[in-house]
């Protein structure tokens, strides 16, 4: 793995996380390296999001992790990119339900959306 320079105290670190990096990861794999860089500070931008599955995992994960000095837990906001708008029942039922969005993790103490619609996440970002 390519090393990474951590911001300064002055600043908040995004990592911005293509879908090729993700799609060599198994699901586990995904989960740590973003609550990893959570518990570090970082938001954490997926290009193509997580399944339904590995966000409910995420979340599970994370709920064992919360320590009220330490960790306060994440906060995360999705939305699909256009074009998986139309994936109707049928799509879904046979397997076909499109996972590429647009995800934005952070910790749920810096992080705070202000508006979220169906082209927009809006969140106000601040230092610990």
């Amino acid at each position: 793995m390519p090393e990474v320079k951590k911001a300064d105290d002055d600043g908040v670190q995004i990592d911005l996380i293509s879908g090729e990096r993700m799609e060599s990861m198994t699901s586990m794999e995904k989960i740590r390296m973003i609550l990893d860089g959570v518990h570090e500070g970082n938001i954490v931008i997926l290009e193509e999001g997580l399944s339904p599955d590995e966000e409910s995992r995420l979340i599970e994960v994370t709920m064992t992790e919360i320590s009220p000095d330490e960790f306060n837990g994440i906060e995360i906001e999705t939305y699909p990119q256009s074009g998986s708008t139309d994936s109707g029942l049928l799509n879904r039922l046979m397997g076909n339900d499109e996972t590429k969005k647009l995800t934005v993790i952070g910790p749920a103490n810096q992080i705070k959306t202000l508006h979220k619609d169906e082209t927009l996440i809006s969140a106000l970002v601040s230092r610990k």
